[in-house]
C-alpha cells in the first residue's frame, strides 16, 4: 500500500473514532451563567464554611449576652469524712447534733460520717465596669463582620464560577474553530485532488493537504479534551463534581463596553467592598477593646445566694440558705491594666493602618481591572477585522490556487492564518469577559445576576 493511502487511512481513523465515542456520552445539560453562579453559591464548600462562621458568630453573641443575666447552678455531691472539724460540721448541717457529740473523745475521734449535699446556687454580676456589656457589643460587631466576610466569599466564588464558565465557553468555541478549519481544509483537499487528477498539480500537494488535515484532527482532539477539563473545573467551583456534561447556554457575541468611567468604579468599590466594611467594623471592635481594658479600673459588684440540703442517707434532711454580695476593686495590678490599655490602643492604630493600606489595594485592583477591560474591549474590534481580512485572504488565495497562480504552501498558510485569527478573536472576547468579572469583583458588584 502506498504511503499516501496509509496516511489517508490514519486520517479517517482519527476523524471518525471520537464521534463514535461521543455517541456513548450522556447528552450535555444546557447551563446559563446565572445558573452556574447560583449553584456555586449554594454548594461551594468555601461558601458553606463561611455560612457556618456566621452561625458561630451568632452563638458567640448569645454567649457574651449571657454574662448580663444571673447564673443558676444545681449540684449534687457526696462526702465521707472522719475529720473532727468536718465531721462535726457535717452533723451540724444535717441537723443531727446530740449531747453525746460534745464528748471530748467523740469530738477528737469521731466516727466516719456520710453526707449527700444538694445545692442550688445563684451568682449575678450586677456591675463590672461595663466589661460584660462591651464584650456583648464586640460580639455583635463580630457577627456583622462575619456577615460581611460571607458576602465577600460569595463574591469571590461567584467570580470563580463566572471565570470557569467563560473558560468552558472558550474551550467550546476553540473546538468549533477547529471543526470549521477541518471543513475548510477538506474542501481545499478536494480542490487539490481535482487539480492532481487533472495533471496540473503534483502528488506532494495532495500529501501536504492531507498532513494539514491530520494536524487539525490532532488539534481538534486536544480542544475536545480541554472542554472536559473546563467542565471539571466548573464542576469543582459549583461544588457538584458529579453534575455531568455541561453545555454553555451563552455565547461571546453579546458583549457591551463598560459604561462608567474609572472614578465611578473606584467610588463604587470604596462604597460596596464588604472586606473594606469589615475593616471598619474591626476598627470599632478595637476601639471597644480600649474601653474593655479601662473598665478593669472600676469596682465590680456581684450578688450571690445558695440553698442547700444535707442528708446522711436521704431518710432525714436539713436545708439552709445563704445570701450575700461581694464588692471587689483593684488597687494595684502591677501595670497589668495600663499595659492592656496601651496594647488595645496599639491594635486600634494597627487596624487604621491596615484600613488605609487595603483601600489603596482596592483602588489598584479596580484600576487594573478597568484598564484591562478597556484594552481587551478594543482588541476585540481589531480581532474581528483580522478575521474578516483572513477570510477574504483565504478566498482570494483559494481562487488563485485553483487557477494555478499560487502554490499549496500559500493555500495552507492562508488556512492557518484564518484559524489563528478566529482563535485570537475568541481569546480577546474571553479576555474581555474575564476583565469584566475582575472589575465587578474589585468593585464588590458581582452577584448571582452578573452577566
Amino acid at each position: 500500500m502506498k504511503v499516501h493511502h496509509l496516511l489517508w487511512a490514519l486520517i479517517c481513523l482519527i476523524r471518525f473514532a471520537i464521534p463514535l465515542e461521543s455517541l456513548a456520552e450522556a447528552p450535555a445539560q444546557s447551563l446559563t451563567l446565572g445558573e452556574a453562579i447560583a449553584a456555586a453559591l449554594t454548594h461551594n464548600p468555601h461558601v458553606v464554611a463561611a455560612r457556618y462562621e456566621v452561625k458561630a458568630a451568632g452563638f458567640r453573641v448569645i454567649t457574651a449576652r449571657s454574662g448580663l443575666l444571673p447564673q443558676l447552678y444545681l449540684s449534687e455531691s457526696f462526702n465521707r469524712t472522719n475529720s473532727p472539724l468536718w465531721a462535726f460540721g457535717t452533723k451540724l448541717n444535717q441537723g443531727a447534733i446530740e449531747s453525746t457529740d460534745f464528748d471530748p473523745d467523740q469530738l477528737n475521734d469521731p466516727d466516719a460520717i456520710n453526707n449527700f449535699n444538694t445545692a442550688l446556687s445563684l451568682t449575678w454580676n450586677v456591675f463590672d465596669g461595663g466589661q460584660t456589656w462591651i464584650g456583648w457589643r464586640q460580639a455583635q460587631q463580630g457577627r456583622q463582620a462575619a456577615d460581611l466576610g460571607l458576602q465577600r466569599s460569595e463574591q469571590q466564588i461567584a467570580a470563580r464560577a463566572a471565570k470557569a464558565y467563560v473558560g468552558l465557553l472558550l474551550s467550546v468555541e476553540n473546538h468549533d474553530v477547529m471543526i470549521q478549519s477541518l471543513e475548510t481544509a477538506r474542501a481545499h483537499l478536494k480542490l487539490v485532488q481535482d487539480r492532481f487528477h487533472s495533471g496540473v498539480s503534483v502528488k506532494s500537494d495532495v500529501l501536504r493537504a492531507q498532513v494539514r488535515i491530520a494536524d487539525l484532527e490532532q488539534k481538534r482532539l486536544m480542544a475536545h479534551s480541554r472542554i472536559h477539563v473546563a467542565q471539571a473545573m466548573l464542576h469543582a467551583v459549583m461544588g457538584q463534581p458529579d453534575a455531568g456534561r455541561i453545555a454553555p447556554a451563552a455565547s461571546f457575541e453579546h458583549l457591551s463596553a463598560p459604561k462608567e468611567d474609572l472614578a465611578q468604579w473606584i467610588d463604587r468599590a470604596l462604597e460596596k467592598r464588604p472586606d473594606l466594611k469589615q475593616l471598619d467594623i474591626q476598627k470599632v471592635i478595637a476601639d471597644k477593646g480600649v474601653d474593655l481594658a479601662r473598665a478593669e479600673y472600676w469596682p465590680t459588684l456581684a450578688l450571690q445566694g445558695s440553698y442547700e440540703i444535707n442528708s446522711e442517707d436521704f431518710s432525714e434532711s436539713t436545708d439552709n440558705y445563704t445570701v450575700g454580695a461581694m464588692l471587689r476593686m483593684n488597687l494595684y495590678s502591677g501595670q497589668r491594666i495600663s499595659s492592656k490599655t496601651a496594647a488595645a490602643k496599639a491594635m486600634v492604630a494597627k487596624v487604621k493602618s491596615l484600613r488605609r493600606g487595603y483601600e489603596l489595594k482596592v483602588r489598584v485592583e479596580t484600576q487594573r481591572a478597568f484598564y484591562q477591560a478597556q484594552s481587551t474591549w478594543q482588541s476585540i474590534a481589531v480581532a474581528r477585522s483580522a478575521v474578516v481580512l483572513a477570510e477574504e485572504g483565504l478566498r482570494i488565495v483559494g481562487n488563485r490556487y485553483g487557477n494555478g497562480l499560487l502554490t499549496i504552501v500559500d493555500l495552507l498558510d492562508a488556512q492557518a492564518a484564518l484559524q489563528q485569527a478566529r482563535i485570537q478573536l475568541f481569546r480577546a472576547m474571553h479576555g474581555y469577559k474575564v476583565a469584566r468579572i475582575e472589575l465587578a469583583l474589585a468593585a464588590g458588584a458581582i452577584d448571582r445576576n452578573f452577566q
